[in-house]
């Protein structure tokens, strides 16, 4: 009866019309008032909390002494004017990084401004690519407004803008860092098998001693082969374990037997 209301809410909003006047939507009214408390969508507060998490290890690392972060933008129009639940977690991620280090923002108009002066390319063609012309070349010019700066001036002849310091940039390695898409168990499904019989999904133990996001290695045809595991088979016919990439892609299914334990799961996938 759970899983029946919880579908059923999710195709009651798919037919609401935010724009239209609140008597006029297609859903009925609230009961009672139980909006208020001030929460972020969970997959946005996932994504802040590992750049949370990998900034609490950097200042481990490194001393810093100052966190430079773009604004995303503003308003959305999508259900109505407010405020988009990327600048909400925003807000929430300035104020848990400050206990770090103090956190100053940095207009994305001006994001391109600096990135130019740099030299650095940005490609904005395809997001999936994981090169740093992608995703890092912003965050190196955002870095770059604490060293130099475009300050107007103004002299007995002229005025207009200029810039005032020096940055140098350095070949540095390029790190991706990733979540293992994992999830604990699902109770109860909407198919069922022959004879009513439910399939089993999700689980982070394995009956051969791994465990969801350990990272391991085998070896296939005489190439070492190193990823997360991700899932298993337990029947009387195959026992394999699946092993993952970083982009959580399945390298394939191997025997357990043959499959070494390089560290146990930390919740991050990293490659260089």
């Amino acid at each position: 009866m759970d899983k029946r209301a919880e579908l059923r809410r999710t195709r009651r909003g798919k037919r609401i019309n935010r724009i239209v006047v609140f008597e006029l939507r297609n859903h009925r009214e609230k009961r009672f008032d139980n909006r208020r408390q001030s929460k972020i969508p969970p997959s946005v507060k996932a994504n802040r909390e590992m750049e949370l998490r990998i900034l609490a290890e950097m200042a481990k690392i490194i001393p810093i002494s100052e966190i430079r972060d773009e604004s995303c933008g503003g308003n959305t129009k999508k259900n109505g004017r407010g405020i988009s639940p990327v600048t909400v977690g925003q807000e929430w991620f300035r104020t848990q990084a400050s206990l770090i280090a103090p956190v100053v923002e940095v207009d994305y108009f001006d994001t391109g401004k600096y990135r130019d002066q740099l030299g650095l390319v940005k490609d904005n063609k395809d997001k999936s690519k994981q090169t740093p012309e992608t995703h890092a070349n912003d965050a190196i010019a955002l870095a770059s407004t604490f060293f130099i700066q475009y300050k107007s001036f103004h002299t007995a002849n002229s005025h207009g803008h200029r810039w005032v310091g020096e940055c140098v940039v350095t070949a540095s390695p390029f790190i991706v860092v990733t979540r293992p898409k994992l999830f604990r168990r699902k109770l109860h499904q909407e198919n069922y098998a022959k004879g009513g019989i439910l399939k089993r999904q999700g689980g982070t133990i394995t009956p051969f001693g791994f465990r969801s996001g350990d990272y391991v290695q085998t070896t296939y045809k005489g190439l070492i082969v190193r990823g997360w595991v991700g899932g298993f088979s337990n029947t009387n016919k195959t026992k394999n374990v699946s092993i993952y990439d970083h982009n959580w892609s399945r390298i394939g299914q191997f025997n357990p037997t043959n499959i070494k334990l390089i560290r146990r799961s930390t919740r991050l996938c990293v490659v260089a």
